[in-house]
């Protein structure tokens, strides 16, 4: 299938504008198509996840200019971003290039638990798809990452810290004051969806470790336990909200920081070693373009290495087996592992937070710098296939229920024909996110607002058609009033967010995650309320312990993404675009990702 490198297969995925910071996506962590090889050589197309990327292409691009040859061709390699999860998920159903682009030769997802829940579900392929053994490529741990005074709080670096302290204080009504900080409120978990991301999977397998008390042998009739259901249960209730990227935590951290109120945003972060790094070079995004563009943090992040173990980021390197990767390439693939682990490409790694192969901290790896180099103590590996999988669905029983809130912009120009989609701007957002509600799960409560000028007998700007309510009894009907949606007059943005967020606030459930998502193709038309200020220091002043955060999307070319993005960070959420309006679907699906 060497055909497959020449057409360039186009891809059509939205980009994601994270918290409004400017840190861009495609789709679910997929780069756009690298050029083509201008020099005839034999290409290796290799998938790194997406926190590892540009760093990945820079070794690439060193590799490409060593001069490599295999048997008198020379060689180049192309690296393409994609997010782990979303990668486990289109090799599992046999990679469409249609849907998921050019197909890769070499996998290199952040942990090996990916390769696990992938050879758990390839298990019945004749072919198998994966090596017996795969190398590694660099190591980080699972940490929780804290702000440097909550962790000193704690007792770090020298006290032991763990899942069961987290529960601990997510627990408590009194939160920090039960260690003399009444200021900081209750504790507040900042966490990725496992189904995703490596950071959202490695805490969930640590979590049911530290519910067990046990360091390995896992198996699935522990996982029924009432007791360890009680304990995951116990350490998602103090979530903020989830997400596909653990950037959005860092980069909304970043901002509240900036304002002098870093310690009242989020308690904690489950991410990766390396992202530590990351931030207190004031680069939350990882971007190795964006490194110095932003000075460190007034308050930095410090590693709490969990004292029942954790799981690590080790970045597995895996030559696939599949039907379209010929002998030439699996051999040009062990050429490129060798170049990546020889000492100069692994000192770039070194060099930006990451440990090597062999699991070797490098020297920025300080207490000094909030890290503690000999730890962990105690390195859990992913448990048995079938246990692993069966822990990442559980996800939907014990992940934190949420009370959402549609808000769909009905203006008149929701009714613009999309070219090449045959049908109009609506009609596609009708489709999309009645779809999305199958994400949700029956006890998640959703409600669904539309706004326009002049809606209604009384010619309001926001109306009401289904009041927020378990989705199990109402989807439905919910499903039933989206497809009747017309599209009609101008677009109120301001005073119909005003609204909703005030609306949303004053019926605030502490046990979910309360959220708006906004739907708009426009920009402000409404004179009466063309206060934006007003709206952004309304949503800052909504407090963290009663925080609705409203999640915006940008749909279509005329969309205001500069507004959308300051209203999602204003209320510590995340902005979205899908200026192709038939990017939608996907976009609908990374939104819903957070819930």
């Amino acid at each position: 299938m060497k055909d497959r490198r020449a057409t360039g297969v186009a891809l059509a995925f939205a980009v994601l504008l994270v918290g409004g910071l400017g840190l861009s996506r495609i789709g679910k962590g997929v780069d756009p198509e690298p050029q083509a090889n201008p020099k005839g050589c034999l290409e290796l197309r290799v998938l790194a996840s997406s926190e590892k990327a540009g760093l990945m292409k820079a070794v690439a691009s060193a590799y490409n200019s060593s001069g490599a040859t295999q048997d008198g061709k020379c060689l180049q390699a192309k690296v393409v971003s994609m997010a782990s999860g979303a990668a486990e998920q289109a090799l599992a159903r046999g990679w469409d290039e249609k849907v998921d682009g050019p197909a890769p030769d070499v996998w290199s997802p952040a942990s090996s638990a990916w390769v696990v829940l992938l050879r758990q579900r390839l298990k019945g392929d004749a072919a198998p798809m994966l090596p017996d053994t795969v190398s590694h490529l660099a190591f980080s741990p699972l940490v929780i990452a804290m702000p440097k005074p909550m962790a000193v709080a704690l007792g770090w670096p020298s006290t032991p810290v763990g899942w069961s302290d987290i529960l601990a204080l997510a627990r408590d009504p009194a939160g920090w004051g039960r260690l003399g900080h009444p200021e900081w409120g209750v504790f507040r978990l900042g966490k990725t969806n496992p189904t995703l991301s490596t950071s959202g999977l490695n805490a969930l397998v640590g979590t049911y470790f530290a519910a067990t008390g046990l360091i390995d042998d896992l198996t699935v009739a522990r996982l029924a336990d009432p007791k360890v259901v009680d304990f995951v249960k116990g350490v998602e209730s103090s979530v903020v909200h989830y997400g596909d990227v653990s950037q959005t935590f860092l980069q909304n951290l970043q901002k509240a920081d900036d304002r002098g109120a870093a310690l009242s945003y989020v308690s904690a972060i489950a991410i990766e070693e390396k992202s530590i790094w990351d931030y207190n070079h004031g680069n939350p995004s990882g971007n190795p373009s964006d490194l110095g563009k932003h000075g460190a943090p007034h308050v930095p992040l410090v590693a709490i290495y969990p004292k029942e173990g954790t799981l690590a980021a080790d970045h597995p390197f895996v030559p696939l087996n599949a039907p379209w990767v010929d002998a030439a390439h699996r051999q040009a693939a062990q050429q490129f592992l060798a170049f990546v682990q020889s000492a100069d490409q692994q000192q770039r790694f070194l060099n930006v937070g990451f440990r090597d192969y062999q699991k070797k901290p490098s020297a920025e790896l300080t207490v000094a710098n909030g890290f503690v180099p000999s730890e962990p103590k105690v390195v859990l590996n992913p448990p048995a296939p079938e246990v692993l999988d069966r822990v990442q669905r559980s996800w939907t029983d014990v992940r934190k229920r949420t009370r959402l809130e549609f808000l769909i912009d009905v203006s008149g120009s929701m009714g613009g024909s999309v070219e090449g989609a045959g049908a109009t701007k609506l009609e596609l957002v009708q489709a999309a996110a009645a779809k999305a509600l199958d994400q949700l799960i029956a006890d998640d409560q959703v409600g669904l607002s539309i706004f326009s000028t002049g809606l209604g007998a009384k010619g309001q700007n926001i109306q009401e058609l289904v009041p927020i309510g378990a989705v199990g009894g109402q989807k439905d009907r919910l499903k039933q009033m989206i497809q009747g949606l017309s599209p009609q007059n101008g677009t109120p943005l301001y005073a119909a967010i005003r609204s909703a967020h005030q609306a949303m606030r004053s019926h605030f459930d502490p046990s979910r995650i309360n959220a708006l998502l906004v739907l708009t193709d426009g920009q402000n038309e409404y004179p009466q309320d063309d206060d934006l200020g007003s709206l952004v220091r309304q949503l800052q002043a909504a407090g963290e312990d009663r925080a609705v955060r409203v999640f915006t999307i940008g749909y279509g070319g005329d969309a205001d993404l500069p507004t959308l993005q300051q209203i999602a960070a204003a209320s510590r959420a995340v902005a979205y675009s899908a200026a192709d309006p038939k990017t939608i679907d996907r976009v609908f699906q990374s939104v819903l990702s957070n819930f």
